[in-house]
């Protein structure tokens, strides 16, 4: 059975511009690249961009969540790195002795993504 993601992919149109986003904006260490693809690790989960291979998969990708310690410092770094933010963040669920808080933001492609905390209170 499934027991973690080990990967995830997302197609892009312009890979160069792309590969900057994912490594400049969002601070992602590049694993490697080739002509049409690149690897970013984001703490042992790989991301994969890519260009389509064929026209089937020339799509926006799915929503990925950006886990992070403190989302009102990582949300004020997408603001100076000039990211185009959705929402600010904001309370989505509140649990017993835990908060989760998002806010959306959009990559260069313009593929919607998250930064996500849970907050012990």
């Amino acid at each position: 059975m499934i027991q973690k993601v080990g990967q995830i992919g997302i197609i892009v149109k312009k890979i160069e511009n792309a590969i900057h986003f994912y490594k400049e904006k969002l601070r992602l260490s590049l694993l490697f690249q080739t002509e049409n693809m690149a690897f970013f690790d984001c703490n042992g989960l790989r991301l994969l961009i890519s260009l389509p291979e064929n026209k089937e998969f020339d799509h926006p990708s799915s929503t990925i969540y950006f886990q992070v310690e403190n989302i009102k410092t990582a949300f004020e770094e997408l603001i100076k790195n000039e990211v185009a933010v959705v929402s600010e963040p904001h309370l989505v669920a509140k649990m017993e002795t835990t908060e989760t808080w998002m806010a959306f933001f959009r990559d260069i492609e313009g593929n919607l993504h998250v930064l996500m905390s849970e907050i012990v209170v």
